[in-house]
């Protein structure tokens, strides 16, 4: 994604020189004065013009310049100085972005914390009846951002991989449960929608590597199947995901564990593979690899043709798009349309763009071993995807929203020209699409399983930016103990074009 070229001193000083400008060009063109309309006018458009500045992202900009960096400590307190960042509309963020950066300066308690907020907070959070009404006349931004279901389901990730690394493997284990509970609930809510986000293979993945460190090989077995069937079933299809070839491994392996011989011979005919024996004396790492960083939220808009129909109906039209809405706008006393005077309106929706990793592939190696590093869960995809299968109730209530601020207007023209003019001016730079979005997260999510002999190793992590020799080698020390497991994460941020 192109960097932005600006920051916050920057962007304050333009917002400001161009209320001036506008202000001054506005009462210059209406040959009247401000003291004709009420304060209250000014004030709005004013705040409006602002908040129409810049992006979420933008916003933000100091705090992902050092996250992008890997400054970590600087951009938790860029953090913690934003006085109203845990109370304003965008505390989810707050809470998701800072859980994160705990998490990878290993701060795991302080992590799970903070993260806890965040699951109680989508929770709880309800609809409030003055902030849905006050979004239709301005626009998504001015209600508390509500995640996208994928983002509902990585916070839990996240807490596993804390409760992972803290050796509280059963606490880990809730947090994949409250993930199946999770889409359960976004299924329902989804029925009889496009939804092709309906399970979460590596969450049970996640699962079945936990159980499997616990020494619980048949539920491991259980998840690693239920792993299995959601990538060959969903993220094949709508992801582009094949099933990694560590989890035909891990398969067959919880599936001799669990003495369960028959499954055992049935995955190793399916797959082509046969069981192999590690030794007595070996332990298990883990590596998993968070490679660059998920889309952000941008906005693009549509100009819609308004067809006045009879009883107040209208319809808002794009022929480009193939695009036609009904809406009931309302009719007047002569049983006119309130939208009569209105031929065309723009209306703005989000979009995600891609923030391309610079590492295309990776792998861990030590003096007597190398395994690749698989795609297990592709942020980035799945975003793009769960976006466009909600795009249709996204337009249909951007339309609405757009059909009563030009109501709105109509009506002030109706009353007074120059109020009609400063309301028209309000729903233009208030009519922005919900820019924000989770935007620590990973583009994917990488994974291997080596065994290694009990004692001290050194693995190498390789990263590729193209083909022929890595770009990047990366050494780790780790103790192996026999019969245990041991897990590590690592987040590469770099990406293209930044």
């Amino acid at each position: 994604m192109r960097k932005c070229g600006w920051g916050q001193k920057k962007l304050r000083s333009w917002c400001k020189t161009d209320v001036h400008n506008a202000k001054r060009h506005y009462f210059k063109m209406n040959n009247t004065t401000f003291p004709r309309f009420p304060k209250i006018y000014l004030i709005i458009f004013l705040v409006a013009l602002i908040s129409a500045c810049a992006t979420y992202f933008q916003t933000q900009y100091k705090f992902h310049e050092k996250f992008m960096q890997g400054q970590l400590e600087s951009a938790v307190s860029i953090l913690d100085k934003d006085k109203k960042a845990a109370t304003n509309n965008h505390r989810l963020l707050y809470f998701l972005n800072k859980g994160v950066v705990l998490n990878m300066l290993g701060k795991y308690e302080e992590s799970n914390q903070i993260l806890e907020q965040a699951y109680f907070y989508v929770e709880d959070v309800k609809a409030n009846i003055a902030e849905e009404a006050l979004s239709l006349v301005t626009n998504p931004m001015s209600k508390p951002y509500k995640p996208e279901d994928f983002e509902k389901v990585l916070l839990h990730y996240y807490k596993a991989i804390n409760y992972i690394k803290l050796a509280q493997y059963d606490e880990a284990l809730v947090e994949c449960r409250r993930i199946n509970i999770k889409l359960n609930k976004l299924n329902d809510k989804n029925a009889g929608r496009k939804n092709r986000y309906r399970k979460d293979a590596f969450s049970e993945n996640l699962s079945g590597m936990i159980y499997e460190a616990s020494g619980n090989y048949n539920d491991a077995f259980v998840s690693y199947r239920n792993a299995y069937e959601t990538y060959r079933d969903d993220y094949k299809n709508f992801f582009g995901i094949n099933v990694p070839e560590q989890l035909k491994e891990d398969l067959i392996r919880s599936a001799k564990l669990s003495g369960l011989r028959e499954e055992k011979e049935f995955y190793e005919k399916e797959f082509g593979l046969n069981y192999i024996e590690s030794s007595e004396n070996s332990g298990q790492l883990i590596f998993i690899w968070n490679n660059g960083l998920g889309p952000v939220k941008d906005e693009w808009s549509i100009n819609f043709t308004i067809i006045k129909g009879s009883g107040g109906m209208v319809t808002f039209a794009n022929e480009e798009h193939g695009l036609n809405f009904p809406v009931y706008a309302g009719e007047d006393n002569n049983g006119k349309s309130k939208l009569s005077d209105i031929s065309f309106v723009r209306a703005a929706f989000p979009k995600y763009s891609e923030r391309p990793p610079y590492y295309y592939s990776a792998e861990i190696s030590t003096s007597a071993t190398t395994k690749k590093l698989e795609t297990a869960e592709n942020i980035n995809d799945i975003a793009f995807k769960t976006l466009e299968d909600r795009m249709w109730r996204e337009l249909g209530n951007t339309v609405l929203r757009v059909a009563l601020k030009q109501v709105a207007e109509a009506q002030a023209r109706k009353q007074n020209e120059g109020l009609g003019m400063v309301v028209s001016l309000a729903n233009a730079l208030t009519e922005k699409a919900d820019t924000r979005n989770w935007q620590t997260l990973p583009y994917s999510i990488n994974y291997s399983r080596i065994f290694l002999p009990e004692g001290e190793h050194d693995v190498t992590f390789s990263g590729y930016s193209g083909s022929g020799t890595p770009t990047l080698n990366q050494t780790f020390h780790f103790t192996i103990k026999k019969g245990k497991t041991t897990f590590h994460t690592y987040h590469t941020l770099s990406g293209r074009g930044r």
